[in-house]
């Protein structure tokens, strides 16, 4: 049973209403990223999804995966000598 002084709000997608406190820089920022005929609760659903590793596919120009590439295979080499010497201080 729904009381007097209770307030219901439907929208097309039977969302529940939520009042939110947010600073007004906050509230700029967000309504700057909102697309034309984008809701506020679909920004904040575009900017809080999980995102997945084929979300960057085209990214990176081809010369930039490569130097990204080159730069991750110095990284783990120098991570495999580094835990080498370690391995034989400790021998």
């Amino acid at each position: 049973m729904i009381g007097k002084n209770s307030t219901h709000r439907y929208t097309q997608r039977f969302l529940a209403t939520k009042n939110i406190a947010i600073s007004e820089e906050a509230y700029q920022r967000l309504k700057a990223l909102k697309k034309p005929g984008e809701s506020f609760t679909e920004v904040i659903e575009r900017m809080t999804r999980t995102r997945g590793v084929l979300d960057l596919a085209g990214v990176l120009s081809i010369s930039q995966t490569k130097e990204v590439s080159e730069r991750i295979r110095e990284s783990r080499a120098e991570s495999a000598r580094r835990l080498h010497r370690t391995v034989e201080k400790l021998s």
